[in-house]
């Protein structure tokens, strides 16, 4: 565990099993310097245990640096269950990780992510408050992805109005890998400023939809990274960013809600030496947690929320401002201002 490569000093690895039901999951804390800690949980056929532990660890950590850069009173967490959400799901099973939350006494806050709905969270809040997300309840809003779809939105403006000399996204060729939940509701953005789209989806009726309804073109999955675009848009999951992809992006810019998109911090690198400006994943597509803090604050309120997402927007500018004067790699620069932020919170 402690030489693991994507360990990076957590606070603690929990892992949890309930046979009757099913369970396999792991919960990852990485830091409760600004609170405790909070991240969505994902639902995901793992092919080894292995993959399951480093989804959660990396995931956990970039929890941390996305709730600093969005000036949030939460730490970093992230939680992992090994299993087909289409057909491993149960009533049992949720609620067995309803109660693996709650023997964590309020470490770490739950949401829905990646395979995980707001009915999956209902049945987690049967056995733990330390739930968001939610569709019922005095501070409930409901799925997120609709506050990190609209913050991915603008988020490329910003990034379009460096790359391009102007956010007016009107005639741009936009490639979107991920049409779900938030990739989805993306496109809807997208495609009423007039932006062409070509999209793509491991669920082709999920496509099918998108594409009815923005006039967007069907690209096959493996097809997305050679389409000639001006700005790629990474929604699904992550590690996207490699070696074997980089080299046949032939766009600008690369922003997208999806988490961990580089496979290794060298891409960061890579990408600005081929001249593509990268907004670093955890600062670009921060609004859902932004949504989720609101409920955990027990009284929600949408004018805070779209009042940290516009300061969320504007550190987002800066980070690109300052990497571009610098000449450094944007991902660099938001882990630096994260890091400090979390250092200083521990200190006092």
């Amino acid at each position: 565990m402690f030489d693991h490569p994507s360990y990076d000093h957590h606070e603690g690895v929990h892992f949890f099993e309930d046979a009757a039901s099913g369970l396999k999951a792991i919960i990852a804390i990485h830091s409760s310097a600004l609170g405790p800690a909070a991240g969505g949980c994902r639902m995901w056929p793992y092919a080894t245990g292995e993959q399951a532990l480093r989804d959660a660890l990396r995931l956990s950590q970039g929890m941390s640096f996305k709730n600093a850069m969005a000036s949030l009173p939460l730490g970093g967490g992230k939680s992992v269950i090994w299993g087909n959400a289409k057909t491993d799901k149960s009533p049992a099973l949720f609620e067995a990780f309803g109660r693996a939350i709650e023997s964590l006494n309020g470490r770490y806050y739950t949401a829905e992510d990646v395979g995980v709905t707001t009915s999956d969270m209902a049945l987690v809040a049967s056995q733990t408050k330390y739930v968001a997300g939610l569709d019922t309840g005095a501070a409930a809003s409901g799925d997120p992805s609709p506050i990190t779809a609209g913050g991915v939105y603008r988020g490329i403006k910003t990034c379009a109005e460096r790359a391009f000399g102007s956010a007016d996204l009107s005639g741009r060729t936009i490639a979107v890998q991920g049409v779900g939940s938030v990739g989805g509701y993306l496109c809807d953005h997208l495609a009423q400023e007039g932006a062409r789209l070509f999209v793509c989806d491991i669920d082709q009726e999920t496509v099918t939809r998108v594409c009815e309804r923005t006039g967007a073109s069907r690209v096959n999955t493996d097809d997305i990274y050679d389409v000639d675009a001006d700005i790629f848009s990474p929604n699904a999951l992550g590690a996207v960013i490699n070696k074997a992809t980089l080299g046949r992006l032939k766009v600008k810019v690369v922003a997208g809600g999806a988490n961990n998109q580089l496979a290794s911090p060298d891409m960061d690198s890579a990408l600005r030496e081929a001249g593509i400006l990268y907004a670093p994943d955890y600062v670009i597509n921060g609004g859902g947690i932004i949504n989720v803090a609101a409920e955990i604050s027990g009284e929600y309120s949408r004018s805070w929320v779209m009042d940290k997402l516009d300061v969320l927007i504007e550190t987002l500018g800066e980070v690109l401002d300052e990497a571009l004067k610098a000449s450094l790699p944007t991902n660099l620069v938001a882990e630096r201002i994260a890091r400090q932020r979390i250092a200083a919170a521990k200190r006092g």
